[in-house]
C-alpha cells in the first residue's frame, strides 16, 4: 500500500510515525508539505518522500490522507479534482462533510471521514471513522490501517455521528485535562505544593483510567467500590450530584456536538 499525506503537521507526523513503528515501509509514504522545514524534518526522521507540491509520483497512491486545517482544505484539494482514480481519500479535517469534500474533488465519492484525537500523538488515540457507501471493504480496511497506527478505531454507521465522536473523544482530552487542572488546584488549596498536587492529580487520573481500561466491569461499579457509606468519597460524590455534574457534562458535550455541525455548515458553503 502506498500512502500520500496532504499536509505534514502534528497529526500526519503521528500517523507516519505510528505506521513506521509498526513496520510499514517508509518508502511507500509521501507527504505534500509547503514548509521546507517540515519537509526536511519528515524526510530525516522517517525517510519518507516529502515534496512541496502535488506531482505524478504523489498521485500514485492507494490512500490519500487529507491532513490540512479545515479552513485550508478546499484550496488544498483543488489540484486533485478530476485526477483521482481508485484512491481511498481519508479526511481528518474536523467538521468538513464528505459531500463538500467530494464536491471540491469534482464529484469523487471514495471517501472516508476520520476524527482522531490528540493522544494519537503518543500512540494512545481513538479515532471515529465513517465511510461513504461507495468505499469497498478493502478501502475501509486500508483507511483503518492508517488510523489504527496511532490507537484504537470505532466505525459509525451515520456521518452525523462523527460530530458526536468529535464531542466525546475528539474534544474529550481537553475535558480530562481540565479535570486534572481542577483537581490539582484543589490540592494546592488544601496546602500541597504545586509539584505534589500535580503528581497526586495526574497519577490518580492515569491510574483510574488504566484500572477502568483493564476491567470488564462498568465505571459505575468501579466507582461504587471506592465509595464507602458515610465516607469521604461519598461526601465528594454527593457534592458533585448537588452541583449537577452529570448534567453539566451532558450539556458541554451537546454544545461541542452542535458546534461541530455548525462548523460543517460554515466550512462547506460555496
Amino acid at each position: 500500500m502506498k500512502i500520500t499525506f496532504l499536509g505534514g503537521g502534528n497529526m500526519a507526523t503521528a500517523l507516519i510515525g505510528g505506521l513506521v513503528k509498526q513496520g510499514f515501509d517508509a518508502t511507500g509514504v509521501q507527504v505534500v508539505e509547503l514548509s521546507a522545514e517540515g519537509r526536511e524534518k519528515l524526510a530525516t526522521q522517517f525517510g519518507v518522500r516529502a515534496v512541496d507540491a502535488l506531482d505524478d509520483t504523489a498521485m500514485a497512491c492507494d490512500v490519500l490522507v487529507l491532513a490540512v486545517k479545515p479552513q485550508q482544505l478546499r484550496a488544498a484539494v483543488a489540484p486533485f479534482a478530476g485526477r483521482l482514480g481508485a484512491q481511498v481519500v481519508v479526511s481528518i479535517a474536523a467538521g468538513l462533510r464528505l459531500a463538500d469534500i467530494g464536491r471540491w474533488l469534482g464529484g469523487y465519492r471514495t471517501l472516508v471521514r476520520a476524527m482522531p484525537n490528540t493522544p494519537a500523538l503518543i500512540g494512545a488515540g481513538v479515532t471515529g471513522l465513517y465511510a461513504d457507501a461507495s468505499v469497498s471493504a478493502e478501502g475501509r480496511a486500508a483507511a483503518e490501517q492508517v488510523l489504527a497506527a496511532v490507537g484504537s478505531t470505532v466505525w459509525v454507521p451515520d456521518e452525523a455521528q462523527i460530530d458526536a465522536v468529535t464531542a466525546v473523544s475528539g474534544s474529550g482530552p481537553a475535558y480530562v485535562f481540565h479535570f486534572i487542572e481542577c483537581l490539582e488546584a484543589a490540592g494546592t488549596a488544601l496546602g500541597f505544593d504545586a509539584a505534589t498536587a500535580r503528581k497526586l492529580a495526574l497519577d490518580t487520573v492515569l491510574g483510574a483510567a488504566k484500572l477502568a481500561a483493564g476491567s470488564d466491569e462498568p465505571p459505575s461499579v468501579l466507582r461504587e467500590r471506592v465509595t464507602s457509606k458515610g465516607g469521604t468519597t461519598e461526601a465528594a460524590l454527593k457534592s458533585f450530584a448537588a452541583d449537577g455534574l452529570p448534567a453539566i457534562i451532558a450539556r458541554a458535550v451537546a454544545a461541542a456536538e452542535a458546534r461541530g455541525r455548525e462548523l460543517g455548515e460554515q466550512l462547506g458553503r460555496d
